[in-house]
Protein backbone atom coordinates (compact mmCIF):
# COMPACT_ATOMS: atom_id res chain seq x y z
CA UNK A 1 0.00 0.00 0.00
CA UNK A 2 2.80 2.46 0.90
CA UNK A 3 4.46 1.59 -2.39
CA UNK A 4 1.37 2.67 -4.34
CA UNK A 5 1.17 5.92 -2.40
CA UNK A 6 4.84 6.67 -3.09
CA UNK A 7 4.38 5.70 -6.74
CA UNK A 8 1.36 8.02 -6.93
CA UNK A 9 3.37 10.90 -5.43
CA UNK A 10 6.23 10.29 -7.86
CA UNK A 11 3.79 10.20 -10.80
CA UNK A 12 2.15 13.46 -9.63
CA UNK A 13 5.54 15.16 -9.32
CA UNK A 14 6.56 13.88 -12.76
CA UNK A 15 3.29 15.12 -14.29
CA UNK A 16 3.74 18.52 -12.65
CA UNK A 17 7.35 18.78 -13.88
CA UNK A 18 6.30 17.93 -17.44
CA UNK A 19 3.40 20.37 -17.31
CA UNK A 20 5.59 23.17 -15.95
CA UNK A 21 8.34 22.50 -18.52
CA UNK A 22 5.81 22.42 -21.36
CA UNK A 23 4.29 25.68 -20.08
CA UNK A 24 7.72 27.31 -20.16
CA UNK A 25 8.35 26.03 -23.70
CA UNK A 26 4.91 27.25 -24.81
CA UNK A 27 5.48 30.74 -23.39
CA UNK A 28 8.98 30.90 -24.88
CA UNK A 29 7.48 30.07 -28.29
CA UNK A 30 4.75 32.69 -27.84
CA UNK A 31 7.47 35.27 -27.19
CA UNK A 32 9.25 34.19 -30.38
CA UNK A 33 5.96 34.39 -32.29
CA UNK A 34 5.29 37.85 -30.86
CA UNK A 35 8.72 39.08 -31.87
CA UNK A 36 8.20 37.67 -35.34
CA UNK A 37 5.02 39.76 -35.63
CA UNK A 38 6.89 42.91 -34.63
CA UNK A 39 9.71 42.07 -37.03
CA UNK A 40 7.28 41.65 -39.93
CA UNK A 41 5.69 45.03 -39.25
CA UNK A 42 9.06 46.75 -38.86
CA UNK A 43 10.12 45.23 -42.19
CA UNK A 44 6.91 46.44 -43.86
CA UNK A 45 7.57 49.94 -42.55
CA UNK A 46 11.18 49.82 -43.72
CA UNK A 47 10.07 48.70 -47.19
CA UNK A 48 7.57 51.56 -47.44
CA UNK A 49 10.04 54.28 -46.45
CA UNK A 50 12.02 54.54 -49.74
CA UNK A 51 8.78 55.19 -51.66
CA UNK A 52 7.73 57.80 -49.13
CA UNK A 53 11.09 59.55 -49.28
CA UNK A 54 11.14 59.58 -53.08
CA UNK A 55 7.67 61.12 -53.13
CA UNK A 56 8.64 63.87 -50.68
CA UNK A 57 12.03 64.45 -52.36
CA UNK A 58 10.32 65.68 -55.47
CA UNK A 59 8.78 68.53 -53.48
CA UNK A 60 11.34 69.18 -50.75
CA UNK A 61 14.74 68.42 -52.24
CA UNK A 62 16.50 70.68 -49.72
CA UNK A 63 15.71 68.29 -46.82
CA UNK A 64 18.73 66.07 -47.58
CA UNK A 65 19.79 65.64 -43.94
CA UNK A 66 16.36 64.38 -42.94
CA UNK A 67 16.29 61.97 -45.89
CA UNK A 68 19.78 60.74 -45.01
CA UNK A 69 18.82 60.23 -41.33
CA UNK A 70 15.72 58.25 -42.28
CA UNK A 71 17.71 56.11 -44.71
CA UNK A 72 20.28 55.41 -41.98
CA UNK A 73 17.56 54.44 -39.49
CA UNK A 74 15.96 52.20 -42.12
CA UNK A 75 19.26 50.38 -42.61
CA UNK A 76 19.61 49.89 -38.84
CA UNK A 77 16.05 48.58 -38.66
CA UNK A 78 16.64 46.07 -41.44
CA UNK A 79 19.93 44.86 -39.93
CA UNK A 80 18.08 43.56 -36.86
CA UNK A 81 19.56 43.49 -33.41
CA UNK A 82 18.30 42.90 -29.91
CA UNK A 83 14.83 43.84 -28.75
CA UNK A 84 16.23 46.91 -27.00
CA UNK A 85 18.14 48.03 -30.10
CA UNK A 86 15.10 47.55 -32.33
CA UNK A 87 12.98 49.45 -29.84
CA UNK A 88 15.40 52.39 -29.86
CA UNK A 89 15.62 52.39 -33.67
CA UNK A 90 11.83 52.17 -33.91
CA UNK A 91 11.40 55.17 -31.62
CA UNK A 92 13.96 57.19 -33.61
CA UNK A 93 12.25 56.13 -36.86
CA UNK A 94 8.86 57.31 -35.58
CA UNK A 95 10.35 60.69 -34.65
CA UNK A 96 12.08 61.05 -38.02
CA UNK A 97 8.90 60.15 -39.89
CA UNK A 98 7.06 62.72 -37.79
CA UNK A 99 9.57 65.32 -39.00
CA UNK A 100 9.07 64.13 -42.56
CA UNK A 101 5.32 64.63 -42.30
CA UNK A 102 5.91 68.04 -40.73
CA UNK A 103 7.97 68.95 -43.80
CA UNK A 104 5.16 67.68 -46.01
CA UNK A 105 2.75 70.08 -44.27
CA UNK A 106 4.63 72.98 -45.87
CA UNK A 107 3.81 71.72 -49.37
CA UNK A 108 0.06 71.76 -50.13
CA UNK A 109 0.63 70.17 -53.53
CA UNK A 110 2.45 67.27 -51.83
CA UNK A 111 -0.34 66.80 -49.31
CA UNK A 112 -2.79 66.66 -52.24
CA UNK A 113 -0.68 64.08 -54.11
CA UNK A 114 -2.63 60.79 -54.19
CA UNK A 115 0.54 58.69 -54.02
CA UNK A 116 1.73 60.55 -50.92
CA UNK A 117 -1.66 60.21 -49.23
CA UNK A 118 -1.72 56.49 -50.02
CA UNK A 119 1.77 56.02 -48.59
CA UNK A 120 0.83 58.05 -45.52
CA UNK A 121 -2.28 55.89 -44.97
CA UNK A 122 -0.27 52.69 -45.38
CA UNK A 123 2.34 53.92 -42.92
CA UNK A 124 -0.37 54.83 -40.42
CA UNK A 125 -1.81 51.32 -40.73
CA UNK A 126 1.61 49.76 -40.25
CA UNK A 127 2.22 51.89 -37.15
CA UNK A 128 -1.09 50.58 -35.73
CA UNK A 129 0.00 47.01 -36.50
CA UNK A 130 3.34 47.61 -34.77
CA UNK A 131 1.46 48.84 -31.70
CA UNK A 132 -0.76 45.73 -31.66
CA UNK A 133 2.22 43.44 -32.23
CA UNK A 134 4.12 45.15 -29.43
CA UNK A 135 1.21 44.59 -27.03
CA UNK A 136 1.00 40.91 -27.96
CA UNK A 137 4.75 40.45 -27.62
CA UNK A 138 4.93 42.25 -24.27
CA UNK A 139 2.04 40.11 -22.95
CA UNK A 140 3.87 36.94 -23.98
CA UNK A 141 7.08 38.25 -22.37
CA UNK A 142 5.17 39.03 -19.16
CA UNK A 143 3.77 35.50 -19.01
CA UNK A 144 7.13 33.87 -19.67
CA UNK A 145 8.98 36.06 -17.18
CA UNK A 146 6.33 35.40 -14.52
CA UNK A 147 6.73 31.64 -14.97
CA UNK A 148 10.52 31.92 -14.85
CA UNK A 149 10.40 33.93 -11.62
CA UNK A 150 7.58 32.05 -9.86
CA UNK A 151 8.16 29.19 -7.45
CA UNK A 152 8.36 26.25 -8.16
CA UNK A 153 8.58 26.71 -11.95
CA UNK A 154 11.68 28.84 -11.41
CA UNK A 155 13.50 25.67 -10.33
CA UNK A 156 12.68 24.02 -13.65
CA UNK A 157 13.47 27.20 -15.59
CA UNK A 158 16.88 27.48 -13.93
CA UNK A 159 17.73 23.82 -14.55
CA UNK A 160 16.81 24.03 -18.23
CA UNK A 161 18.39 27.46 -18.79
CA UNK A 162 15.21 29.39 -19.64
CA UNK A 163 16.00 33.11 -19.68
CA UNK A 164 13.80 36.10 -19.12
CA UNK A 165 12.84 37.94 -22.30
CA UNK A 166 13.24 41.67 -22.85
CA UNK A 167 10.17 43.90 -23.19
CA UNK A 168 9.73 46.02 -26.32
CA UNK A 169 9.47 49.41 -24.66
CA UNK A 170 9.28 53.04 -25.59
CA UNK A 171 12.85 54.25 -25.35
CA UNK A 172 12.07 57.95 -25.08
CA UNK A 173 11.37 59.00 -21.48
CA UNK A 174 9.49 62.08 -22.70
CA UNK A 175 7.01 59.86 -24.58
CA UNK A 176 6.15 58.09 -21.30
CA UNK A 177 5.28 61.24 -19.42
CA UNK A 178 1.67 62.19 -18.92
CA UNK A 179 0.92 65.38 -20.84
CA UNK A 180 0.20 68.41 -18.69
CA UNK A 181 -3.06 70.19 -19.44
CA UNK A 182 -3.47 73.76 -18.25
CA UNK A 183 -6.76 75.54 -18.82
CA UNK A 184 -5.73 78.68 -16.91
CA UNK A 185 -4.49 80.58 -19.94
Amino acid sequence: MIGYILLGIVVLIAVYLMTAYNGLVKNKNLVAEGWSGIDVQLRRRADLIPNLIETVKGYAAHEDKLFHDIAELRAKSISGGSVGEQSAVGQAMSQALGKLFAVAEAYPQLKADANFRDLQDKLSGIEDEIQLSRRYYNGAVRNLNTMIESFPTNLIANNFKFEKAEFFEIGDAAAREVPKVDFKT
